[in-house]
């Protein structure tokens, strides 16, 4: 027992170590100001796939369309990937004057192992962009974001630009749970872009040039991943050009999206996430993954051992209070940056949980098929 609590014990140093690089990396990343002499002026295309969001497409598009960006510099494309609700005659009805709304309906096609890597090419496709900028459509931009990727675009010289995203708490214990999840990694994302320490961004909110998406040769050799459209798609980038992608630390480039309806829907999502785990080809990514499924298998190993020896659950709830001292200082300066404070306080009550979802979805996105949208993928 006491051999299994040491080895706990170190691997939460070492994480909580990370955790303060983490956390000096994000405080020393500066929030981004436009520049007010600075007017780009780059013609941006939105895609947006989509798929059954008939829910959420109409409040996605509008949001797009109503951006204080010049109209006649972005156009908006929809991909509705062989939706079999009215995600497809929502969005086709959705008319702005003066924007280009480009709408496509995908047909449902056999053995399309990454679909949304479809989608997203036939956007590219038919694109008149320099910018590719991409978001999903049960998302909501704010006001200003476009005019704030085009600027941070033109000021950073960037390729590929990692943008914040933000997931909206309601009163469930699952949606408070994944807010605070995923605030925790868009503050990561944040720290070890700026530093190139490793790469990481989300599909909901991205930017990059249309030139080197052609380059690279665009989803080539990741197009049998049913994830990854997204940081596997930087880490290509990023190989290519490593000096040239950032992170938008500015809060009127920040796009909310909703969280996961349900348990099941959310552990499918996760599952989904880490599946692309094994595929990264940067060390620090996967050590860094490694330390955080190791130190949360540690935890878990303490707590069933629990059930034949009772102190074992002492040294359990010891470890998880030292994990959240370790995590406090970091996650607080990130929940400043997207103004959910009030979440702080879940932050020790929700361990145990997050404990487990960390080691039953790192499992299972290895070795577990998922459903997604209505498909089973893996």
């Amino acid at each position: 027992m006491m051999i299994l609590f040491y080895i706990a014990l170190l691997l939460l140093v070492l994480y909580g170590m990370l955790f303060q690089f983490y956390r000096i990396w994000w405080k020393q990343l500066p929030d981004f100001d436009i520049n007010s002499n600075d007017q780009p002026a780059i013609k941006i295309s939105v895609i947006v796939p989509a798929r059954n969001e008939e829910a959420f497409i109409a409040a996605c598009l509008h949001s797009i369309c109503r951006q204080d960006y010049p109209s006649n510099l972005f156009q908006l494309i929809v991909i509705d990937d062989a939706s079999t609700d009215k995600t497809y005659e929502i969005a086709s009805n959705i008319i702005y004057e003066g924007i280009e709304v480009v709408c496509i309906k995908l047909s449902q096609t056999e053995n399309n192992m990454a679909p949304k890597k479809r989608a997203i090419e036939t956007g590219i496709s038919v694109a008149s962009g320099e910018l590719i900028v991409c978001t999903d459509a049960d998302c909501v931009a704010g006001l200003n974001w476009l005019k704030n990727l085009a600027a941070y675009y033109h000021q950073s010289k960037t390729i590929f630009i990692a943008a914040p995203v933000k997931i909206t708490s309601g009163e469930s214990i699952l949606s408070k749970f994944q807010a605070l999840d995923f605030l925790t990694m868009q503050g990561i994302t944040g720290a070890a872009v700026s530093k190139k320490f490793h790469y990481m961004c989300n599909g909901a909110n991205l930017a990059y040039s249309k030139k080197i998406f052609h380059e690279v040769r665009g989803f080539e050799g990741i197009d049998s991943i049913a994830s990854g459209d997204d940081m596997l798609l930087m880490n290509k980038m990023a190989k290519q050009c490593p000096q040239q992608t950032g992170f938008l630390k500015s809060s009127a480039a920040i796009i909310t999206t909703m969280p996961a309806s349900n348990w099941k829907q959310f552990f499918n999502q996760r599952i989904r996430w880490a599946s692309k785990a094994t595929h990264y080809n940067q060390s620090n990514i996967f050590l860094v993954l490694l330390l955080v499924y190791l130190t949360n298998l540690s935890l878990l190993f303490i707590l069933m051992a629990a059930l034949w020896q009772p102190i074992a659950l002492l040294y359990f709830i010891l470890l998880c209070f030292l994990k959240f001292l370790l995590e406090i200082s970091f996650v607080r300066d990130v929940a400043k940056f997207f103004n959910q404070q009030f979440l702080l306080p879940w932050l020790l009550i929700l361990q145990p949980l997050h404990i487990f979802y960390i080691v039953v979805s790192g499992f299972f996105g290895q070795f577990k098929s998922y459903e997604w949208k209505g498909r089973k993928l893996k």
